[in-house]
């Protein structure tokens, strides 16, 4: 059965690694959550102390970084590796969310990350979510999904997540990072955030893990069949 290439892009908290995750799982694809590509990127350079608005800092830093993701079996996920170091709990830290959309807007990040993406869809048969992988990292990707929930399900969904790694956090620290992750996200001068004209929208402000998964599994298996 040949195999596709599927992208999932949206804001913040609208559930996509969840879904791209399951969707992977369902039809034996590679899943590859460009988020975290980007939080361990956010991880080294706060680490290092780079100032990610001085170029030659930033381009220095870049050749010093390796991204990998790697299968846990205890979970029955990929972790984030930065460097060969599983970094997967360290780049959901509150700092992390709080400077990744900022360090995604420089322009040889994106270049950085996207073309470590690309290689890893030359064999097709993988699931990706972020930004902007329908747009610019897959413009021909066989099926795209634009994933939108309500504002308020997005916050109450990510404060949860929060929650349970920091249970100090207020729903309104986590509304105000969500609104500025947007904003910037939105306005970005490169790659910014945007529905391509082909993308398939899902809006699961009321649908369960089921429900969304059962939708795009159809979509899925009918770009599938059609691409025999």
């Amino acid at each position: 059965m040949r195999k596709i290439i599927i992208t999932l892009d949206g804001f913040s908290s609208c559930g996509k690694s969840t879904l791209a995750r399951q969707l992977a799982n369902e039809l034996n694809y590679v899943f590859i959550d460009s988020g975290a590509m980007y939080r361990a990127i956010t991880l080294y350079f706060l680490r290092h102390r780079i100032d990610w608005n001085h170029q030659v800092e930033v381009l220095n830093a870049l050749k010093n970084i390796t991204l990998d993701f790697q299968y846990n079996a205890e979970t029955g996920k990929s972790d984030m590796y930065l460097n060969h170091e599983d970094v997967e709990v360290f780049i959901r830290e509150m700092q992390v969310s709080e400077n990744v959309s900022a360090v995604s807007t420089v322009k040889e990040v994106r270049e950085f990350a996207v073309a470590q993406q690309q290689l890893m869809g030359n064999k097709k048969g993988i699931v990706m979510d972020g930004r902007d992988i329908g747009t610019t990292v897959f413009p021909y990707a066989e099926l795209k999904i634009f994933v939108v929930a309500d504002p308020a399900v997005r916050v109450e969904r990510r404060y949860k997540e929060m929650f349970e790694k920091n249970s100090n956090i207020t729903i309104e620290e986590v509304k105000n990072n969500l609104e500025s992750r947007d904003y910037i996200d939105s306005h970005r001068e490169v790659s910014p955030l945007r529905k391509a004209a082909d993308a398939i929208e899902l809006d699961n402000s009321n649908l369960t893990r089921e429900e969304q998964l059962e939708i795009v599994l159809k979509w899925a298996e009918e770009k599938i069949n059609k691409s025999h």
